[in-house]
């Protein structure tokens, strides 16, 4: 969801600004555009890609400058269109800014600045902010960060800004409010940006910004930081665990097959030094302080969005199945906007890949103030939903930067089966030898996904089979319903093909009568308990001359005869199994993308993380 990436130092800042505006184009985006200071502002921006931005400014001469600030826009005001792009002017050109987030209260801001003589020339309300920055600056003779922070108290909405004075050539400002921002600070040099990922290449030291607070970077000054009420702040400097080869394709043709074949390593990776089938144990350092809250819980209550919502729905099998709590799966974006009875004795877990996801956010500020407990499962360190909530893990996957979720959602999955599982040994609720069977299983699914990725080719043959259908289903039952409203969702995102997922009871209920030649349905039939019921549905499909692609376990012929394609995958234990199952459909879904020449790791309209309403 937009991107923003700033630099004050020594060095000539367009290619600095450039380069970072190419490691965020994984959020999505319409539209780019930069401002360098050289005794004027210089802004150069357009409608399309950051390869579209070079061509422009190669057309142009570009001033010579040590400070600058970059964007990628996500429309939300206006169209994305030239005029609309960031950055944007004060009406009289002393100021610059680029800004994320929405504005709430832009349009009696609009107004009451137009009655001050202020004139605007896009539709946005990024445009008003710079204004009515200008017009504190202006009236009362403020510096900078003075005239930024009265302005912030004036507005309701969400931010994440940067902003650039040509007065102040030198200095850079930067805020933030429920939209991610970090500042990196380099050797004679300073950058800030909406993640790690434009810094990472200059430093590994970094501040994560809280909400509210204000930043001030100038060359050869100290970083200094405060609420919007002036008060000084100490931030802490973090240093990255991060290496510029994790945000790079590393000979991959795309992004997202990178985060599908790195899953055995990422699996493994969340796993790592939490459980050990040798000694029988599994822990999660996050739930330590809060164990008792936790066993003793009156329910759990998952939230997210998305491909996390679909890892929750997992969670609820996991948690309800082996340790025998109540679970609640919730949208986030509908438990904010509703009055949920929630007490001390719920525990809410938040699930987002980014830890940045606005309305799993409200949805936890909303937990927090009814007394319930918060945990967080995130992938993003220093997120602030890893900041927000009372405790919680990491899935320790890497940097994910496909926009469709690959990777990140089954680092989820294991988290949730490791959280199940503690808490099933603590409660006593499972048998030791059936524990013991568990994580001896869990243990061995990396190796077993590996197996599976050997099985590419053969995906993309099916893939080319089925490539030009305008419509899918999917259908799984238990364990493997979830995985089939995910299936369906990265076959939408990417390939822009109509598809649903169903639990495969219902497909009498409704979807059977789309079925015909021309629609091919994918079946997950890997449940061993309701393995005659699979089978039947595949059965009705045939009858009516629907395609069926089968995910199978290895072994089971007679599906193999039953169904038009089969695709094997390796016995496991039946709640690991959407580990092993989501894998053929990831590939399934990037090959016909790809097959039908879309944009597999940028996808139209979509924002890696969704940080405005």
């Amino acid at each position: 969801m937009c991107g923003i990436v700033a630099y004050v130092g020594k060095n000539e800042a367009f290619p600095i600004l450039v380069q970072g505006l190419k490691r965020l184009e994984y959020r999505g985006y319409d539209s780019a555009g930069v401002s360098l200071v050289a005794r004027d502002l210089h802004v150069i921006k357009c409608k399309g890609k950051v390869s579209d931005l070079e061509e422009l400014a190669a057309t142009r001469t570009v001033p010579s400058s040590t400070s600058g600030i970059g964007h990628t826009r996500w429309a939300t005001h206006g169209p994305p269109n030239d005029i609309n792009a960031h950055p944007h002017y004060s009406g009289n050109k002393r100021l610059s800014i680029v800004h994320n987030g929405i504005i709430e209260n832009y349009s009696e801001l609009k107004e009451a600045l137009e009655n001050l003589g202020h004139v605007f020339l896009s539709d946005t309300d990024t445009e008003v902010l710079v204004h009515l920055i200008e017009e504190f600056q202006s009236k009362d003779k403020l510096k900078l960060e003075d005239a930024v922070r009265m302005a912030l108290q004036k507005v309701i909405g969400a931010y994440a800004i940067v902003v650039m004075d040509r007065e102040e050539p030198d200095k850079i400002v930067g805020a933030r409010l429920s939209s991610p921002l970090v500042v990196g600070i380099g050797e004679d040099a300073y950058f800030i940006a909406s993640d790690a990922s434009p810094i990472i290449s200059h430093t590994n030291k970094v501040v994560f910004l809280n909400d509210g607070e204000v930043v001030v970077l100038e060359k050869g000054k100290d970083v200094v930081i405060t609420n919007i009420h002036n008060e000084l702040q100490h931030p802490k400097i973090e240093e990255l665990d991060l290496k510029l080869e994790e945000i790079e394709k590393g000979g991959f043709d795309h992004f997202m097959l990178k985060e599908i074949f790195q899953q055995p390593m990422t699996v493994a990776d969340a796993m790592r030094g939490r459980l050990s089938a040798k000694e029988g144990w599994v822990v999660l350092g996050g739930m330590k302080e809060f164990i008792n809250r936790i066993v003793h819980a009156d329910r759990m209550i998952l939230i997210g969005c998305g491909t996390s919502w679909h890892s929750a729905l997992i969670g609820e099998y996991l948690i309800e199945d082996l340790a025998r709590i109540p679970v609640e799966v919730e949208y986030a974006s509908e438990f904010r906007y509703r009055k949920p009875v929630l007490s001390h004795k719920d525990v809410v877990i938040a699930i987002s890949q980014s830890g940045e996801t606005l309305d799993t956010m409200a949805a936890l500020e909303l937990a927090k103030k009814e007394g319930a407990l918060t945990y967080g499962i995130v992938n993003v360190v220093g997120s602030s939903i890893a900041r927000l909530t009372d405790s919680g893990s990491y899935i320790h996957c890497g940097p994910e930067i496909g926009v469709a979720s690959t990777k990140a959602f089954t680092g989820q999955v294991t988290l949730l089966s490791l959280m199940a599982l503690s808490i099933a040994k603590r409660r006593g609720v499972v048998a030791e030898s059936y524990f013991r069977r568990l994580i001896s299983e869990l243990e061995t699914i990396p190796e077993k996904i590996e197996k599976i990725l050997s099985l590419d080719e053969k995906i993309k043959w099916i893939a080319n089979e089925i490539k030009d259908s305008n419509n899918a289903l999917y259908l799984g039952r238990g364990y493997n319903f979830p995985v089939a409203l995910e299936g369906a969702l990265k076959l939408k995102e990417i390939s822009y093909i109509h598809a649903e997922g169903y639990p495969a009871a219902e497909m009498k209920h409704g979807p059977i009568a789309l079925i015909d030649e021309n629609m091919p349905v994918v079946v997950i039939a890997t449940n061993q308990s309701a393995f005659e019921k699979i089978k039947s549905n595949i059965q009705e499909v045939k009858a009516r001359k629907g395609r069926v692609i089968a995910i199978v376990t290895e072994g089971h012929e007679d599906l193999k005869e039953l169904a038009d394609y089969t695709i094997e995958i390796p016995l496991t234990l039946e709640p690991f199994t959407p580990l092993l199952s989501v894998v053929p459909l990831q590939l399934l879904s990037y090959h016909i993308a790809v097959l039908r020449g879309c944009n597999v790791d940028q996808p139209r309209n979509l924002a890696k993380s969704v940080t405005v309403e």
